[in-house]
């Protein structure tokens, strides 16, 4: 008998898991050092557009084939796709790279966890700290980096464990709102300093004669990956949408927060940055060195830091959540046993795969696969490779070889938006995404100079 499907209890909290998948590292930790390192405003000017003309088109694509099928990402494709083609393997990719995905982005998670206990009695911050230390003592730590790996972990596999709408819905209902309010805080707090509109003019003023080739594909890429699309986390998440919901609204919705969430974190950031006299280039140590030295230097500063560091780890764990679902319904579609019970041993067996990602920075520091540690290894497989490729395959499959009557169907139900702009939206997923994403995939892979 065929397992009957969860659905969302509300659109509201359909919106703020899919916004939730899509909003953490990507947007807190990476987006603020990439715009410090390619650009500042121009970069961000630029990373908004291909968010809202490459990111949207697919996220609306990743919708229509979940909610087209009702089913898990692994099944809605053997059920959309014709019989024996490759596009009936792209749930199975997805779920790989989920995988691989939550056992690397799960070592963050645990350093993030460690870093935001931390802060709470005042460890992190103290006089005359050496933040760049601090972090290398944490991450050399084989037993603080895989206990950090083994609580962030559980903590997905609890709430998994209940279910969309008692668990995945019921918590980000809870820690999205957190998010926005904590950020407004830091927002509100950075920007009383002295200097402070020089980090604005820095992040918010375009000035395109920084712009290079290089610069234009890492905002493409950051738009890229910064939605949750291409291992079709959105396909699982969409099935469990009522069919009086639109897609279009829906995905738009993700879209503007994904881009609100990018815009806090560079207004709570480089006012701080420029203000003490930082560097906005200092790249991915902006979290965990630069940013502890800055709040340091604040009236009230261990709980300013404090409240990033749980906002950051709200962010963080609203995306994980994503991740090991598709992982579990993937299975739960298959196997006689409990959601409960495949959650938990889908998490024991992410931590397990995650142990070498985690003693990469200390114990296996000299272990490497093709000239990189496991855990650059499986952030380069899963972002350079499995994403890219995810991403293409979805756009070919919904623009050529989905049924276009099923198509038309979900993207227009619960709207009344005029057939033009399907059009519109069906000619760039064929076209502009699927050029785009195979130039952003050669260029990663050094085919492209």
């Amino acid at each position: 008998m065929e397992k009957k499907t969860e659905q969302w209890a509300t659109k509201l909290g359909f919106i703020l898991s899919s916004a939730g998948a899509a909003v953490g590292l990507g947007a807190i930790w990476k987006f603020p050092y990439m715009t410090g390192m390619n650009g500042g405003g121009a970069f961000f000017f630029i990373f908004v557009l291909f968010t809202l003309l490459i990111g949207l088109p697919l996220l609306i694509a990743e919708f229509v084939i979940g909610r087209g099928a009702q089913k898990e990402a692994v099944t809605a494709y053997q059920k959309l796709a014709p019989k024996k083609s490759i596009f009936s393997f792209i749930g199975h990719w997805g779920v790989v790279g989920a995988f691989i995905l939550m056992s690397f982005y799960s070592v963050v998670g645990g350093w993030v966890l460690i870093y935001s206990l931390m802060s709470i009695p005042g460890m992190v911050i103290k006089n005359g700290a050496d933040y760049g230390a601090l972090f290398d003592t944490i991450t050399g730590s084989p037993l603080l980096t895989v206990a950090g790996l083994a609580a962030f972990v559980l903590l997905n596999s609890f709430v998994i464990s209940n279910g969309i709408q008692n668990g995945i819905e019921k918590y980000s209902k809870i820690l999205m709102p957190l998010l926005f309010i904590f950020f407004l805080i830091i927002v509100v707090r950075s920007l009383t300093f002295e200097g402070a509109m020089e980090g604005v003019r820095f992040f918010l003023q375009p000035d395109f004669s920084q712009l290079n080739r290089e610069n234009i594909l890492y905002a493409l890429g950051q738009a890229f990956f910064s939605l949750a699309v291409g291992i079709s986390v959105m396909v699982t998440y969409s099935s469990y949408l009522a069919k009086n919901v639109s897609l279009t609204t829906s995905a738009a919705s993700v879209s503007i927060m994904n881009i609100i969430v990018s815009l806090l974190a560079g207004l709570a950031i480089f006012p701080i940055v420029f203000s003490f006299g930082l560097e906005p280039t200092e790249g991915p140590g902006l979290l965990f060195v630069v940013l502890p030295e800055a709040f340091s230097q604040m009236p009230f500063g261990e709980l300013f830091l404090s409240l990033f560091l749980f906002l950051f780890l709200f962010a963080i764990l609203t995306s994980s959540f994503s991740m090991l679902e598709i992982i579990t319904s993937s299975i739960n579609e298959k196997v006689k046993a409990s959601r409960k019970q495949i959650a938990w041993v889908a998490g024991l067996a992410v931590f397990i795969f995650g142990i070498p990602a985690a003693l990469s920075s200390n114990v296996l520091a000299d272990f490497h696969i093709f000239g990189k540690t496991a855990f650059d290894a499986s952030d380069f497989l899963v972002s350079n490779i499995m994403l890219p490729v995810g991403c293409l395959f979805i756009a070919l499959f919904v623009g050529f070889k989905m049924n276009r009557t099923l198509v038309e169907q979900e993207f227009h139900a619960g709207n009344h938006f005029s057939n033009g702009l399907f059009q519109v939206w069906y000619q760039i997923l064929r076209w502009i995404a699927t050029v785009t994403i195979v130039i952003v995939f050669l260029y990663s892979l050094g085919v492209l100079l």
